[in-house]
């Protein structure tokens, strides 16, 4: 059996876009909350019941939240461009060496209604 588990924590940051589409808003720096889901898919490990004991995955998440929160998303190292699709990458990037490997990450904006996933194959 698969099981798939998953742990959300959110932050708030700051950025700047280039854009053609309400470019004048978004070259400007402007925040947002954003949202996170990271999901784990594997067996149950039968001495513990577990696919991954969640209490270590929410001390990683707590890491990649504190390279984010409160901070320009613009000088994140190795974040890139700050766009939804690079915080997925950059979250399953930090998260590579979690066994069983990460299998979805979710980024969102609820005020926006914006949403990427990253499903890694």
């Amino acid at each position: 059996m698969q099981f798939t588990i998953s742990q959300r924590f959110y932050f708030d940051a700051a950025h700047t876009l280039q854009r053609e589409i309400e470019a004048a808003g978004s070259r400007r720096i402007h925040g947002h909350t954003y949202h996170a889901e990271v999901s784990v898919s594997g067996p149950r490990d039968p001495a513990n019941g577990m696919v991954l004991d969640l209490g270590f995955l929410r001390l990683r998440l707590e890491a990649v939240r504190e390279q984010l929160d409160h901070h320009l998303l613009d000088e994140v190292p190795q974040l890139g461009t700050p766009t939804l699709e690079n915080l997925c990458t950059f979250i399953a990037t930090q998260l590579a060496d979690v066994h069983p490997p990460v299998s979805r990450v979710r980024v969102w904006r609820d005020a926006l209604g914006d949403a990427c996933v990253l499903d890694i194959l």
